[in-house]
């Protein structure tokens, strides 16, 4: 896993391929297959991985009802995860497979996608009053796309998120929520 996560952050999940893998670990092919499947499944789990463990510090400020928290979460979360932020914030889940994921790695998504929405959902009727598709549309730009704007570039570049980033995060943030 950790060899499939060096190689698509040093290049895209593309670059991943069953042999650079093994070349990377230094094992014989049999024990790729022992481990994994296929490559799909490697690389489901590591996207599957990837965003629960982003996710964790963003549910924890949903619960705690701290909303610039959660939006700065993308910024502060780089700086310490900076490969897994690039997989997770330059790359689309669907770039890690190509075709049908197996099933238990969909039951993995689908639930990890219910959670955000979930967050999603009482963050809009904490800050906004309401979890109409207007809320929903403002609370989803505020915690996730307005962030991960603010952070792509720098995740490009291969460097860590810089503290103004914050700043025009939590700019952003205070000019949308009352």
């Amino acid at each position: 896993m950790a060899a499939a996560r060096a190689l698509a952050a040093e290049s895209s999940p593309a670059s991943v391929t069953v042999d650079a893998v093994i070349e990377r670990v230094g094992s014989p092919k049999g024990s790729f297959y022992h481990r994994f499947p296929s490559r799909d499944v490697l690389m489901g789990e590591l996207w599957l991985q990837s965003t629960l463990d982003y996710q964790r510090g963003f549910i924890q400020a949903i619960d705690a009802k701290d909303g610039l928290a959660a939006a700065l979460h993308a910024a502060v979360w780089s700086r310490s995860h900076l490969d897994e932020a690039r997989l997770l914030m330059l790359y689309s889940r669907h770039d890690f497979i190509n075709g049908a994921w197996p099933e238990q790695l969909q039951k993995g998504v689908r639930d990890q996608a219910r959670t955000f929405e979930s967050c999603l959902e009482r963050f809009a009727l904490d800050a906004f009053g309401s979890n109409s598709a207007a809320s929903m549309r403002r609370a989803t730009f505020v915690l996730a796309e307005a962030p991960i704007a603010a952070v792509k570039s720098h995740l490009q570049r291969r460097e860590v998120p810089p503290v103004i980033v914050d700043e025009l995060i939590t700019s952003v943030y205070r000019a949308i929520v009352p």
